[in-house]
């Protein structure tokens, strides 16, 4: 399904008006004797109002629709289609206002697949056709773009329809696949379009899933200017199967062949870590002060755990994950005294796998080597999957293991925290 691959001018008003079919026969054959004036004011045509009909995944859409009749229940629907070709579909009931409007950023739906006033309630909440939906993910088809069919209906007859394009990679990024053979690391690297000010790169890091970091997030983030690579320290080619002696300077060397692109500000390196990649981040930001400046620590461990082997959750017990010059780390706490810039962690309270709440607050009791605290951004509802950029729609179980938290709580988190980890970086890029 090729799809635009470029961003929407995000300013003005765009509208799409489409004309239902009882009022194509209301004008071909004339009003029957018992159509009202209000049945005719039902069939007029809907407005759907966008003001970014094209824009990077990662930001919120203003929808709004107009033209109805006063208090006319309406309901507005979501459809996307994955990678698998799995459809999803996302559902509100609104009721128009007095001036015939409906508003998702200001109206609480009737019923739907999510409570409350939320502008983008109608993506987050997509469901599947088949399966639980709190044990699937939402996953692309490609990480250029994807696109969301929004409708609107009332009383049976669709009123109106519009697309939405949701876009990973703008146009001028660029995308380079790193092999161990050759570049000494595996990764896939984002690099921004060319002639743009240097700004912060950025090197991400997995978990306990292994192989490559969540590339679409390295895509969003080299789309706002920042170089970005997706790393793979365990579980693919070139590397090792298990999470067990990882040594930090394999880190380093990904971060230097980073801090070394053309539009990379070689001062302002950031490190982001979901889950077990939350303590090589803090590590790294620690023993490497010079190359690294910030790190953000999703879903964060304050100690450094044992070795993981997948499908054998006792084959690592023993035996550390991490090495630096040869030697095991096993630290409690993760010292963050030598880190020049700031550690940003991220909690959840509901978290099933480890206290991550915990462990996000005692690292923002703890000072960087200027004397200033790190930060921590808590959510008490949140689970262990309310990581990284929002408004995609995500499970609250991983591997048949709960991961806490809700798919409405973890939304809410990964809104408000990703643009205050985009705003870290942006500061620290000046």
């Amino acid at each position: 399904m090729p799809e635009p691959n470029r961003r929407g001018s995000g300013g003005g008003r765009y509208v799409l008006r489409a004309v239902s079919a009882g009022l194509a026969l209301l004008v071909a054959a004339g009003c029957t004797e018992d159509s009202g004036p209000d049945d005719r004011r039902r069939d007029r045509a809907a407005t759907v109002e966008l003001d970014k009909p094209a824009a990077l995944a990662d930001e919120p859409v203003h929808i709004r629709i107009s033209g109805l009749a006063a208090g006319t229940e309406t309901t507005v629907t979501t459809h996307a289609t994955d990678h698998r070709g799995m459809a999803w579909s996302g559902r509100a009931v609104f009721a128009a206002d007095a001036d015939g409007t409906v508003d998702l950023s200001r109206d609480r739906p009737r019923t739907g697949t999510y409570r409350g006033a939320d502008g983008m309630g109608l993506l987050w909440s997509m469901k599947p056709a088949e399966g639980d939906p709190d044990a699937t993910w939402f996953i692309p088809r490609t990480a250029a773009s994807y696109r969301v069919r929004l409708t609107v209906a009332s009383g049976g007859r669709t009123l109106a329809e519009r697309d939405l394009t949701r876009i990973w990679t703008a146009t001028g990024v660029r995308h380079h696949d790193l092999t161990v053979s050759k570049d000494e690391v595996r990764g896939s690297l984002f690099l921004p379009p060319a002639h743009g000010p240097r700004q912060a790169p950025v090197l991400l890091l997995g978990g306990s899933e292994g192989g490559l970091a969540d590339e679409r997030a390295a895509a969003l983030l080299a789309s706002r200017g920042h170089p970005a690579l997706a790393l793979c320290y365990f579980g693919c080619q070139g590397r090792p199967e298990n999470l067990a002696g990882i040594p930090l300077e394999y880190f380093a060397a990904a971060a230097r062949l980073l801090r070394d692109q053309p539009q990379a500000d070689p001062r302002r390196l950031a490190v982001i870590g979901v889950s077990r990649g939350s303590e090589a981040a803090q590590m790294m930001a620690q023993y490497y002060p010079g190359l690294v400046h910030d790190a953000v620590a999703y879903l964060p461990s304050r100690d450094t755990w044992d070795a993981y082997h997948p499908g054998c959750l006792s084959c690592g017990q023993g035996h550390a994950a991490w090495t630096h010059h040869g030697k095991a780390l096993r630290l409690a706490p993760i010292p963050l005294d030598r880190v020049r810039g700031t550690v940003l962690a991220v909690g959840g309270g509901d978290d099933r796998l480890w206290p991550s709440l915990a462990a996000a607050r005692s690292i923002a009791q703890e000072r960087n080597a200027t004397g200033r605290r790190h930060r921590a951004l808590l959510y008490p509802k949140a689970g262990h999957a309310a990581a990284s950029y929002p408004y995609l729609p995500s499970a609250v179980e991983g591997g048949g293991r709960p991961l806490g938290g809700t798919r409405a709580a973890d939304a809410h988190a990964k809104s408000d925290s990703w643009p205050q980890v985009l705003r870290l970086l942006k500061r620290t890029a000046r």
